[in-house]
């Protein structure tokens, strides 16, 4: 009886835990539900809002009595005007003007149509090259990036990419929602000479032209680089070399910015001992002329500023970052005058390490040392989002595709990739990251990218690794790892075209990856 007595006491304990590990496994369920419900409610207000503003818009129009040029009628069956697509996303409130856009109830964005640059020649085989005749023509002009004035006439020498048409994607449904990562084939690794003397610090691909993109390193020295893709193994050939070394202390760029239009880069310095704070780098201007123009405008007032980045809206801005505990946005006067404008500088109580614009409305994301993450919305003039986590923010990354997804670096080890959602209060989707080998310092220096379809992100390490990461995996750790150079990797972006990443490393080579 006492041996029956013990094996019905094992089977209840059993059964218990059973039941225990059922029940946590449902409560997950029912809170990931929650946050469904939740994420779908905030939506359908927001599809709601923007049908009244579009319906009262309608309505003002027809009262003032303008005429429209043509109509459609919408799936509700009112008529709409129809109009070609802004060249850039447009403001939240103003996108009924477009009739595919009041047809949706998803978030807007309509597709960023960009200026024509240097032509690129496709031959019959498919891949993309530069033709010697281009090089040539391109050389002799000082590596002049034409104008959209100049399409007719690129457009007859070759093609260059043009952006897709973006809309809304709800991706962020199916962060988690895999057991098992899809994984990139990396079949090739080729590793040039950067030409810069000491350590890189920046990367950035041209938003206009598929074959251009520019570094730059601690020497203050910005290299044009063109890519050139031939078969399994791509390479990449020095266009330029630019001296943007401040005008006062000789710093080095601490960031770099292409212009939307791909015309010009911007770099951004220290506002310590009065030094310049912004310059733009004129790709236009021939060669023997000044290229480099140093902005007389220093609304920074202390510390490196540390980020800049321009904003996705119809009117072209850029807004920096510093470690003054200050965003500013800067607005075109004309070619080589921005007018800076002081958002805010007291929100943040240390050093403001990134910032990004929202696609879907006016709100700037700013992320800072203090571990505090702000969205400022520009029309209110105030926080309409914040956020507190218990780690330093080092950056911040938008979501290509999902406008309401951004990703934010930390400085916690193993847990660097968090992401959010910009309608979610006080709420992490997911967090991800690595176990460094060399050091468990985070750095700044160390960036992300993600990859043009959302659903990946790349990111470099103080190891000579590239870490990938598949938001579907419900794991936290990378979906997988690619040694890629000898020393720290300081970024692998991802091409917007090719099959390729483009790494910067601390062994000062710049490796191209066939995937």
């Amino acid at each position: 009886m006492a041996s029956n007595s013990g094996e019905d006491t094992t089977d209840r304990e059993e059964q218990e835990e059973a039941l225990i590990a059922l029940i946590e496994h449902r409560a997950k369920e029912v809170d990931h539900l929650r946050t469904r419900v939740t994420y779908y409610k905030s939506q359908l207000e927001e599809a709601e809002k923007r049908l009244k503003e579009t319906e009262r818009k309608l309505a003002h129009i027809r009262n003032r009595g303008n005429n429209i040029p043509s109509t459609k009628l919408s799936e509700s069956g009112v008529k709409v005007k129809e109009e070609r697509r802004s060249c850039s996303p447009i403001k939240t409130g103003e996108h009924s003007r477009n009739g595919k856009h009041d047809q949706r109830p998803q978030l807007v964005i309509p597709a960023v149509n960009p200026k024509l640059s240097v032509p690129i020649k496709i031959e019959e085989g498919g891949s993309k090259s530069i033709s010697s005749h281009s090089i040539s023509n391109i050389k002799e002009k000082g590596y002049r990036i034409p104008h959209e004035k100049e399409g007719a006439e690129t457009q007859s020498r070759g093609t260059k990419r043009k952006f897709e048409q973006r809309e809304h994607k709800d991706i962020i449904q199916m962060v988690c929602s895999s057991s098992s990562p899809r994984t990139v084939n990396c079949l090739s690794s080729n590793h040039i000479p950067s030409q810069h003397k000491r350590k890189l610090r920046s990367l950035a691909l041209c938003p206009t032209n598929d074959q251009l993109f520019v570094t730059s390193a601690l020497d203050g020295l910005v290299n044009l680089w063109q890519i050139q893709a031939r078969g399994d193994r791509s390479s990449a050939s020095l266009l330029s070399t630019s001296d943007c070394g401040s005008s006062i202390n000789r710093r080095w760029p601490e960031d770099i910015a292409w212009h939307p239009h791909g015309d010009r880069l911007f770099t951004v310095y220290s506002a310590d001992g009065g030094d310049s704070q912004i310059a733009v780098l004129n790709l236009n201007k021939p060669k023997e002329k000044k290229r480099v123009t140093f902005f007389e405008d220093k609304p920074h007032v202390k510390g490196i500023i540390n980020s800049i980045m321009f904003m996705p809206w119809e009117d072209v801005c850029f807004v920096t970052g510093g470690s003054d505990h200050a965003v500013v946005q800067w607005t075109e006067k004309n070619e080589d005058s921005w007018k800076p404008k002081m958002l805010h500088r007291n929100m943040h109580s240390s050093a403001v390490m990134g910032v990004a614009g929202m696609q879907q409305k006016q709100m700037v994301v700013s992320v800072g040392a203090d571990k505090r993450i702000i969205g400022f919305d520009l029309q209110t003039g105030r926080a309409d989002y914040k956020h507190q986590i218990e780690s330093k923010c080092m950056s911040v990354l938008p979501n290509p595709c999902d406008f309401n997804l951004f990703m934010v670096q930390t400085s916690t080890p193993e847990r660097q990739l968090r992401l959010f959602d910009i309608r979610l209060r006080r709420t992490e989707i997911h967090e991800f990251g690595w176990k460094q080998e060399s050091s468990e310092s985070q750095s700044a220096l160390i960036n992300q990218a993600w990859s043009p379809d959302g659903y990946h992100l790349t990111s470099g390490s103080a190891d000579p690794t590239i870490h990938i990461f598949d938001i579907r995996y419900n794991s936290n750790k990378p979906s997988q790892s690619i040694k890629a150079h000898q020393k720290r990797v300081f970024k692998a972006a991802w091409h917007h075209t090719l099959p390729l990443l483009i790494s910067i490393s601390s062994d000062l080579n710049i490796g191209i990856h066939k995937i």
